[in-house]
């Protein structure tokens, strides 16, 4: 759908400024965006009509340690570290607590760049609650996404009731 469209912002780009026989060549790709549109939506009712979401295994995978590697390593950043080096410090970190089966908050506690005040960025909801710029995926954000959607489809639903 992304080539169509180039394809046909890159026709009208080349078009004089009155009527061109060219505009006839968008119909093609226009239809079959159209028919992947459809093809898309029947996929996706299929996966959510048969989709179980389990809140305890959702949250126990949010809250894993682990999903708290980029916090640790924005904290390095924060303090002055490049961001390579930072990334390559929580990266050793994870693939030795993954490696070794050592607690990733061991690991943290006892590394000088670090230490113990980074635990808290560990803690069960840290790195969810951390995600607050719009559009995120932080508990703020999600609910003013969620109130924007259900206020357009108020709206929908009362221009589909005309």
């Amino acid at each position: 759908m992304i080539g169509h469209l180039a394809g046909f912002l890159a026709t009208l780009k080349g078009l004089p400024l009155a009527y061109n026989r060219d505009l006839q060549e968008d119909k093609e790709p226009l239809f079959d965006a159209l028919d992947t549109c459809a093809r898309s939506l029947l996929a996706l009712s299929g996966l959510m009509s048969t989709a179980e979401f389990i809140d305890a295994r959702m949250t126990a995978a949010a809250d894993d340690p682990l999903n708290s590697a980029t916090d640790l390593a924005e904290h390095l950043v924060e303090g002055g570290t490049p961001f390579r080096e930072a990334h390559t410090v929580v990266g050793g970190l994870v693939r030795q607590a993954v490696e070794r089966g050592v607690p990733l908050d061991e690991l943290v506690s006892n590394d000088p760049r670090l230490g113990p005040d980074c635990l808290g960025l560990l803690e069960p909801g840290s790195a969810v609650r951390r995600r607050t710029t719009p559009g995120g995926a932080g508990p703020e954000p999600v609910a003013r996404q969620l109130d924007s959607a259900r206020h357009r489809l108020h709206e929908q639903r009362e221009w589909l009731a005309r």
